[in-house]
C-alpha cells in the first residue's frame, strides 16, 4: 500500500497490572457474592419477617371503608389489596374456619391455633354479586384507587434486606483493588501492607542531592566509602579483574554522627537512586509482612539498578536469633532477617546494588549478617574531633550571617563530645536566639548562651534571696578555684549563677585538646573539682546542703569506674568487675544474671570507692582554705555580674591558669 499509516494501538493485556482482568474479581467471587445475597435475604426474613397482610371478609372491608379507615387499594380481578389507616386485628383463616363449625373450639384448641394477625395491609375477595356502585362508594369515602400493586416497605425494606450484603461485597471489591494496586495479593498483600515503605531519593533532583561537600568532620569514614562510589560509577573497572563489589556496608557510630547523611552522600556522588527505610518499618503485627516488604524493597532496587539501599537502625530486625520474646515477636523478626540474608545472597555483584545499614549497637547483631558476602565492610563513624567540629560548624553556618566576633575554632574547642547533629542544633539555637534579640547577625555570645541552653536548659526566673545567691556563688566558686589550682585540671571557661533547667549555677571547664586516654592523676583531679562545691560550703559556712547531689553522683561513678573497670586500685587489682559501656551509646552493658564477684569483693569495692572520694574531698577543702582570698574575690564578682568569662575569672581571682597536662572532655558542675 502507498502512503503512511498510523500503527494500530496494541490491544490491552489480558492479565497483569493495568489489564481489565486485573480489575475484575475472579469467577469464584461471583458465586461468593450470590451466596452472601442468599444468606443475607434468609437471615433478614427470619429476623425481620415484616408485616403480613390479613384476609378480611368483604363485609368487613365495606365497614372499614365506611369508617374512613381505608387509605388506598389495588384491584386485580376479584382480589382487592389495600392499606388501612389504622391497623386492625383479625382472626386467622384457621380460626374463622373453626369458629364456623360446631362445636366451638375449647380453650386448649384455641391455644393450639395461630395467634390473630394485626396489620395495616389487607386483602379480600369480591363476591360474584358485588355492588356495581362500589367505585362511587370508594371515591365518596376518599379511598385512593391505584393501578399498580401497593409497595410494602419501599426503599427501606430493600436496604434492610440487601444493604449488609452490598456493604460486604463493596468492602471485598475495595480490598481486592487495593491489593492489586499494591502489587497483587502475592506481592503487595492485603491492603498493600506487603509493599515496602522505603523513601526514594533521586540523585538527579538538585534539591535532594547530597554530596561529600555536605559531609564534614568524618573524613576517615568518608574515605572508606570513596571506593563504593567509584564502583557504582565504573563497575567494569573492578569486575574485569574478577573482583566484585562489596554487597553490604555497615555504618557503626553514635547517634547524630551523620550515618544517614553519609549514605545519602554516597548515592549523591554516584548519581544513583537511594532507597531509605528504617528497620522498624519492616515489622508489623501480621506475621510475614516484614519478609514481603524486604522482597518488594529489593525488587524496586533491582528495577532501578544501579542503586543503594539504606536500612537505618538495622539492629531492630538484625539481632542475634535464638532469644525468647513475649508474644512471638521473635518469629516475625527472624523471618524478616532471613529474607534479608536471602536477598543479599542473591546478589552476583553485577547488579550494581549495594546495601548500606546503620546501627548504634553492633554487638547485638546476628553473626550471619556480619559474615563475608553479606556486610563485607564495617565503617566506624566516630564523634568528630576539634578540627572536625570546626569543619561541621562551617558547613552549618553557610546560610547564617555571623558577626565579626564569632570564633568557630573556640566554639569547636568548647564542644567536645558533640556530634554533627548537636552542632547543627547549636547553630540553629544561636540563630533563633539572635532573632529574638532583633540582631542583624549571630554573635559569639549568642552561641555561648545557646550552648548553655542546650546543656542545662533555658533560664529560670527564680526569685532567690541574697543568702541563697551567695551560697550558690561560693559553691560554683569552689569548682572554679580548684579548676585553677589543681595540676592537670581542665581550664575554667565560664562560671554562672543564673538558674537554668534543674541547675542553680554552672561551671564550664573545657579542654585544650581532645583526650582519648585518661591518666589516674587527671581522674583524681576531676573528682577533686567535682567535690569543690561541697568543700567550699563546708569551709565557708560549716554546713551542708542538697546542692551537691549531682556532683556526688558524678564523683561516685567516676571513682567506681576507676576501681571496677580501669584497675586503679591496689587493693582490688586489675580485675574486670563491671560491664563495659557501649562505646556508641554511652550506656552500661551487663554481665547477665548475678554479679560475677563475691560479697567480700563487693565490700572491698565500696571501701576503695569511699577511700578515693574521701581523699579527694579532704584535698579539695585544703586547697580552698589555702586560696580563701581568691575564692572570696570570685564570689564578689559573681554576685555583681552573675556570669563571668575566662578572662574575668582570672582577673577576679588573681590566679594563673592551672598547669596543663593534656585536654579532657567538657564537664559542667551544677548545684
Amino acid at each position: 500500500m502507498n502512503g503512511s499509516q498510523t500503527p494500530a494501538r496494541p490491544p490491552p493485556p489480558l492479565s497483569g497490572r493495568g489489564s481489565p482482568l486485573s480489575r475484575m474479581p475472579p469467577r469464584k467471587s461471583l458465586a461468593l457474592f450470590a451466596f452472601i445475597f442468599l444468606i443475607n435475604y434468609l437471615l433478614m426474613r427470619f429476623l425481620f419477617p415484616g408485616e403480613q397482610p390479613v384476609t378480611v371478609p368483604y363485609t368487613e372491608f365495606r365497614q372499614q371503608v365506611a369508617a374512613g379507615n381505608v387509605i388506598a387499594l389495588y384491584s386485580r380481578g376479584t382480589t382487592i389489596e389495600g392499606r388501612f389507616r389504622n391497623a386492625v386485628t383479625w382472626p386467622t383463616p384457621e380460626e374463622v374456619k373453626q369458629a364456623g363449625q360446631p362445636p366451638r373450639p375449647t380453650p386448649l384448641d384455641r391455644r393450639l391455633l395461630p395467634p390473630p394477625k394485626t396489620s395495616s395491609h389487607f386483602n379480600t375477595e369480591l363476591p360474584a354479586f358485588f355492588d356495581r356502585d362500589l367505585e362511587d362508594f370508594l371515591i365518596n369515602n376518599k379511598v385512593e384507587i391505584s393501578a399498580v400493586p401497593i409497595q410494602q416497605g419501599g426503599l427501606w425494606t430493600t436496604l434492610l434486606y440487601f444493604g449488609p450484603a452490598l456493604l460486604i461485597i463493596g468492602f471485598y471489591v475495595w480490598m481486592y483493588r487495593r491489593a492489586a494496586q499494591g502489587g497483587g495479593m502475592g506481592g503487595g498483600g492485603v491492603f498493600g501492607i506487603g509493599r515496602s515503605k522505603a523513601k526514594r531519593y533521586d540523585a538527579t533532583d538538585p534539591s535532594l542531592r547530597v554530596t561529600f561537600n555536605d559531609v564534614a568532620g568524618i573524613d576517615e569514614a568518608e574515605a572508606e566509602l570513596v571506593e563504593i562510589v567509584d564502583f557504582l560509577k565504573a563497575p567494569d573497572k573492578y569486575t574485569r579483574l574478577g573482583g566484585t563489589a562489596p554487597k553490604g556496608v555497615l555504618l557503626i557510630g553514635a547517634p547524630g554522627t551523620g550515618k544517614t547523611l553519609l549514605a545519602k552522600a554516597v548515592a549523591g556522588e554516584a548519581g544513583v537512586p537511594f532507597f531509605s527505610m528504617s528497620a522498624a518499618e519492616f515489622v508489623e503485627m501480621i506475621v510475614g509482612v516484614g519478609a514481603a516488604r524486604v522482597r518488594d524493597l529489593f525488587k524496586q532496587a533491582r528495577e532501578s539498578a544501579p542503586a543503594i539501599i539504606f536500612i537505618d537502625e538495622i539492629d531492630a530486625i538484625g539481632r542475634a536469633r535464638g532469644g525468647v520474646m513475649v508474644g512471638g515477636g521473635h518469629s516475625e523478626q527472624e523471618q524478616t532477617l532471613q529474607q534479608i540474608l536471602t536477598e543479599m545472597d542473591g546478589f552476583t555483584g553485577r547488579e550494581g546494588i549495594i546495601v548500606l545499614a546503620a546501627t548504634n549497637t553492633p554487638d547485638v547483631l546476628d553473626r550471619a549478617l556480619l559474615r563475608p558476602g553479606r556486610f563485607d565492610r564495617r565503617v566506624v563513624v566516630n564523634l568528630p574531633d576539634k578540627a572536625g567540629r570546626e569543619a561541621i560548624l562551617k558547613v552549618h553556618v553557610r546560610k547564617t550571617p555571623l558577626a565579626a566576633d564569632v570564633r568557630l575554632e573556640e566554639l569547636a574547642q568548647a564542644t567536645p563530645g558533640f556530634s554533627g547533629a548537636d552542632l547543627k542544633n547549636l547553630v540553629n539555637e544561636a540563630a533563633l536566639l539572635a532573632a529574638r534579640r532583633s540582631e542583624a547577625a549571630v554573635t559569639h555570645k549568642d552561641f555561648l548562651d545557646a550552648l548553655e541552653k542546650i546543656v542545662l536548659g533555658p533560664e529560670r526566673p527564680l526569685l532567690l534571696t541574697l543568702q541563697d545567691r551567695e551560697r550558690i556563688a561560693y559553691h560554683e566558686g569552689g569548682h572554679a578555684i580548684l579548676g585553677l589550682v589543681v595540676p592537670g585540671a581542665d581550664p575554667v571557661h565560664r562560671v554562672s549563677i543564673v538558674p537554668r533547667g534543674q541547675a542553680l549555677g554552672v561551671t564550664y571547664q573545657r579542654p585544650q585538646t581532645d583526650r582519648y586516654n585518661y591518666p589516674e592523676a587527671y581522674l583524681r583531679a576531676r573528682i577533686i573539682g567535682m567535690l569543690g562545691g561541697r568543700a567550699a560550703e563546708e569551709v565557708v559556712y560549716g554546713t551542708k546542703t542538697t546542692g551537691a547531689e549531682n556532683d556526688i553522683e558524678q564523683a561516685t561513678q567516676l571513682a567506681r569506674n576507676m576501681v571496677t573497670r580501669w584497675g586503679m586500685s591496689e587493693a582490688v587489682g586489675m580485675v574486670q568487675l563491671a560491664p563495659r559501656e557501649n562505646h556508641f551509646l554511652g550506656a552500661p552493658g551487663g554481665f547477665g544474671g548475678e554479679k560475677p564477684f563475691s560479697e567480700q569483693t563487693a565490700a572491698l569495692i565500696d571501701a576503695e570507692v569511699q577511700r578515693i572520694i574521701h581523699g579527694c574531698h579532704e584535698e579539695a577543702k585544703r586547697l580552698l582554705r589555702e586560696h580563701r582570698r581568691a575564692l572570696d574575690g570570685l564570689v564578689s564578682a559573681l554576685l555583681n555580674k552573675e556570669t563571668l568569662s575566662e578572662e574575668e575569672i582570672l582577673q577576679a581571682t588573681g590566679l594563673p591558669p592551672a598547669p596543663q597536662l593534656e585536654g579532657a572532655p567538657i564537664r559542667e558542675k551544677t548545684v
